[in-house]
């Protein structure tokens, strides 16, 4: 199994239009990894954490991530609809 640190090398926009996962910040600056199916992602405090989750969720294929451009936005669409009283 490739390691983190291969994971780790994943330049922005690497394979975009091909990979599951998408890295990025939010609009507070928190990192998001979202899946282009909608099926799993989240909010992580820092990006080694970010990436940690995609790769583990992919089965460490670095084919399968890549990370949005620094002027890219990201949603997490479970935070932004206003459902703040649930958690």
């Amino acid at each position: 199994m490739p390691s983190l640190q291969y994971a780790s090398a994943i330049d922005p926009l690497q394979h975009q239009d091909s990979a599951r996962f998408i890295i990025g910040k939010d609009r507070n600056g928190s990192w998001v990894v979202q899946d282009r199916k909608g099926l799993v992602g989240g909010v992580f405090i820092s990006e080694q954490a970010a990436r940690h989750f995609a790769a583990d969720e992919c089965d460490h294929h670095p084919e399968q991530i890549c990370r949005a451009a620094e002027e890219v936005i990201l949603r997490f669409s479970a935070l932004d609809r206003g459902d703040n009283d649930t958690y």
